[in-house]
């Protein structure tokens, strides 16, 4: 990111960065925010060439925020949508005001952004599907019956994880797994565990579970906890690498977690915002390949980069020698054994 600081004396305006919520997931504050407020700084900019906002669940803020930033000089920003709707509504803004906009984490769906910066969502859900075969098989789960939860409908990144984990299953679905209930999806874990409630009310046969994130996941593990259910019977997947997917994981109630290392997502934004702001054109090697907007029926240039699936077997190689979860954080007392067996110094 050092290197990119003969842009910052080159490029004008600010950089406006603008987060969704604080809700579906604990990245945003833990990890985006700080991620992206150094990286920015390190580019070059002073604490004064950019802001980093959190519309709190409102599409109202979020655009607001946006126009904020606009009036005030931001010739980029860096946008995560809330949902397709406010984010073409913060392009179509930004572009009558002549400000770039990068859709971050999210695409937005006929919208007219310049660059996306993401992790291959399809992959993203291949990953889970296949952590969720491999747990049953590993924790010798028969006769899977499986409840398949989505996220939230109007987020094109649900759309491309279940695109991936339905891939994936569909064939043991045909050979011996049954697919049980259904769920309309949804980021709002409550709505989550209120959403699997019903499911395992009504099917009680429900042996297996597919969540398309940790926060997700969590409620619905403690719901089990209280029904009863022991560690490494009851197969629940997660993403996003949170202490609390962590912890679940280690104690044999969560099968593993997709970790995508959000700090390159964040340099990648930044550089990204750093050429766009100078007026220069961002390297082949930056923008790695292409993602269809299928409204806009656009190929959108993108940054793409790569999740991991984490378990016991590699979480002292992944998250932890990232620092993205600190071990002190993540081996308090209740967890030290596991730590230790994993390998993890706490």
């Amino acid at each position: 990111m050092a290197k990119l600081k003969p842009l910052a004396a080159q490029g004008k305006g600010s950089v406006g960065v603008i987060l969704p919520d604080t809700v579906t997931s604990a990245r945003y504050t833990e990890f985006d925010a700080p991620y992206l407020t150094k990286a920015l700084q390190t580019a070059g900019l002073s604490t004064a060439q950019f802001s980093v906002q959190n519309a709190q669940g409102s599409d109202a803020t979020e655009l607001s925020d946006a126009q904020a930033d606009i009036t005030k000089g931001a010739s980029v920003l860096i946008v995560d949508p809330l949902d397709a709707g406010v984010g073409k509504s913060i392009e179509k803004y930004a572009a009558s005001h002549g400000a770039a906009v990068i859709d971050y984490d999210r695409l937005t769906l006929g919208g007219t952004r310049k660059y996306y910066v993401s992790f291959n969502n399809v992959e993203v859900g291949k990953l889970i599907g296949n952590g969720l075969v491999s747990c049953v098989s590993a924790w010798g789960v028969k006769s899977p019956h499986v409840l398949v939860m989505k996220g939230d409908p109007t987020d094109n990144n649900a759309t491309l994880f279940a695109q991936g984990y339905d891939a994936v299953l569909a064939p043991h679905f045909k050979s011996g797994w049954t697919s049980v209930g259904k769920a309309a999806g949804t980021w709002d874990p409550p709505t989550a565990e209120t959403e699997f409630q019903q499911q395992f009310t009504a099917h009680t046969d429900i042996n297996a579970l597919l969540t398309p994130n940790d926060e997700n996941a969590a409620p619905i593990i403690h719901y089990l906890q209280t029904k009863g259910v022991k560690a490494k019977t009851f197969p629940v997947t997660g993403q996003d690498a949170t202490l609390v997917g962590l912890q679940n994981i280690l104690s044999g109630y969560q099968c593993g977690t997709a970790y995508k290392p959000i700090y390159l997502e964040a340099q990648a934004s930044a550089a990204l915002a750093m050429y766009l702001r100078a007026g220069a054109t961002p390297p082949a090697g930056l923008v790695n390949g292409s993602t269809q907007d299928t409204t806009a029926n656009v190929a959108v240039p993108s940054v793409l980069l790569t999740p991991t699936w984490v378990t016991t077997s590699n979480m002292n190689s992944t998250v932890i020698a990232d620092n993205f979860v600190p071990a002190a954080q993540l081996c308090t007392s209740k967890y030290k054994a596991a730590c230790t067996a994993a390998g993890i110094s706490g």
